[in-house]
């Protein structure tokens, strides 16, 4: 072969590597419109995608108890795949677990103070219902309790939430507001404990929220506060940052501010924030 004819078959060879080389850059570029270097197909409206579906444990106060478990069903039925767990106690209750490092990825109080207290172990929180206090009487209230002030009556008997317990601290406040001095023949860790006493006729009276009263609708009366006299309950919602569902975690908490999650809760009886 001549000199001539070589250098020529090198130089169609050089031209072939370097078109190989000019290939695979523009192979990798086209391929990023479909992973962008993450593994995942992006969004074609380029918006996040939605949590993936977990288990979410919900502290939750117990005056939720209720609505909770119909808010977790609709929830649920939105969001296929995830499911959502509730544990229910009082406030105080539940603060004391989240600092004992329970394992859970939201909490929903029954008051701001409560919530407050647990700044080191929340993330931001969110006002999703309010409630107001009520007297609940045993059925028929045979002892004619009309207002606050009958609870002094010292042969009445009247039970209340401990002082520690929100709505025991509210019901201190109401009663203190009108220089009442009230005996209560027990305080109970939870409104629920407060309601169950007087539902069983082991109390004549008892101060609990509006919306407990109305789960016991047939099995005791109530007697309404008025709102002068009365105690606004707040009740906040967020997620806990040691939850290892956070997007999940906060999608929930999201969702009980959307109209749907208020309608569930003022059907109830709750007030919107």
């Amino acid at each position: 072969m001549s000199v001539k004819a070589l250098s020529a078959k090198r130089r169609r060879a050089a031209a072939a590597v370097v078109s190989a080389a000019l290939l695979i850059p523009l192979a990798a570029a086209c391929g990023s419109d479909k992973d962008s270097g993450s593994g995942k197909t992006a969004s074609p409206s380029g918006s996040a995608a939605a949590p993936k579906a977990a288990q979410l444990t919900v502290l939750a106060a117990s005056s939720l108890t209720d609505v909770f478990k119909a808010a977790g069903a609709a929830y649920e039925k939105e969001h296929p795949g995830t499911k959502v767990k509730f544990s229910f106690a009082g406030s105080q209750e539940l603060a004391a677990q989240v600092k004992q490092g329970a394992p859970a990825d939201a909490l929903v109080t029954a008051d701001t103070k409560t919530m407050d207290g647990l700044k080191a172990d929340v993330n931001d929180s969110t006002i999703i219902a309010k409630n107001r206090l009520v007297i609940a009487t045993d059925k028929g209230n045979p002892k004619k309790v009309e207002a606050l002030k009958n609870l002094s009556d010292t042969n009445l008997k009247v039970v209340l939430a401990a002082p520690e317990v929100p709505v025991g601290r509210y019901s201190k406040q109401v009663l203190d507001a009108q220089h009442l001095t009230v005996k209560p023949v027990s305080q109970e860790p939870n409104v629920r404990a407060v309601l169950s006493k007087v539902e069983l006729g082991e109390a004549d009276a008892g101060i609990v929220y509006k919306t407990d009263a109305a789960s016991a609708k047939g099995k005791v009366d109530t007697v309404d506060i008025p709102d002068a006299q009365n105690a606004v309950a707040k009740y906040p919602a967020a997620t806990l940052k040691t939850s290892k569902n956070a997007d999940a975690a906060a999608a929930f908490v999201k969702w009980l501010s959307t109209p749907e999650a208020q309608k569930i809760l003022t059907d109830a009886g709750f007030q919107q924030p």
